[in-house]
């Protein structure tokens, strides 16, 4: 089917959902892309499952190129020729270069825009939510563009850039979400737990890292008891894999001041 000739929201939608159900997911941001530029064009909110959908099907394209791109980088292929690797590894990037920018792109002429106009949607009861997803998601994306050209000594210009728009994005979402969300939200806890990883993988501030990880953790244990039904399994998932994280970064930094000593 050509995207093309597909105008209206709801076959979008129903398209999308299909295409999910498909596992079809390149053919998901084709139409998840389409509906949000024409619902942003036309000063329109995206719904909640619009949104959800549009993260659900660039983060399965992106996951599975950023595999590739692990597998691609892990020296498991000493017996082939190295320059073979070296090439398809470029290819896999370029590709994951495309998808990421396209995402950013739509993001922040859309949704991330619309965010900035005070009069957007202000009857809409999810603003603040809506705005730190949009921004969590940008910071995402900027984070899984320094992650593979950082570990390139060409791009390191362009990996430092990504860097600081990933954190830049990360600090924005992080600053609306402490005024704007309850601590036990699962939205504010996937940040902080993204976040916390921007920190300890990408811009190698462990100690921010932690902090951030442990803060967030103690944070949402004192209100456990204010957790309703449909959040809890979600918030309490992301907490157990902030103290995962947190136990692991603790260790390795022990580890990292032994050797040193």
């Amino acid at each position: 089917m050509d995207v093309e000739n597909v105008n209206d929201n709801k076959e979008l939608l129903s398209l999308a959902r299909i295409a999910e159900a498909a596992e079809r997911y390149p053919d998901m941001c084709e139409f998840m892309h389409k509906l949000v530029k024409q619902k942003s064009e036309a000063k329109e909110t995206l719904e909640i499952d619009e949104r959800n959908l549009l993260s659900v099907a660039y983060k399965n394209v992106v996951g599975s190129k950023r595999q590739s791109w692990r597998t691609l980088t892990s020296g498991n292929f000493t017996e082939l020729d190295a320059n073979v690797v070296s090439n398809y590894r470029k290819l896999v990037e370029a590709e994951l270069k495309s998808v990421c920018q396209q995402v950013l792109e739509l993001l922040k002429k859309g949704p991330v825009k619309n965010m900035e106009d005070p009069d957007f949607a202000s009857d809409n009861p999810n603003k603040e939510e809506d705005a730190v997803f949009y921004l969590k998601m940008c910071g995402d994306y900027y984070r899984y563009l320094a992650e593979f050209m950082n570990a390139q000594d060409s791009q390191e210009a362009e990996a430092e850039e990504n860097k600081a728009f990933a954190e830049k994005y990360y600090k924005q979402a992080f600053e609306k979400a402490k005024t704007g969300l309850p601590e036990t939200h699962p939205t504010r806890l996937g940040l902080a737990l993204n976040f916390s990883v921007c920190y300890y993988e990408i811009l190698k501030k462990k100690d921010e890292a932690c902090k951030l990880a442990k803060e967030a953790f103690d944070a949402a244990i004192e209100k456990l008891d204010t957790l309703n039904d449909a959040s809890y399994k979600d918030s309490t998932l992301i907490m157990q894999l902030l103290r995962d994280n947190l136990t692991l970064w603790t260790s390795e930094n022990a580890e990292d001041e032994t050797q040193d000593n």
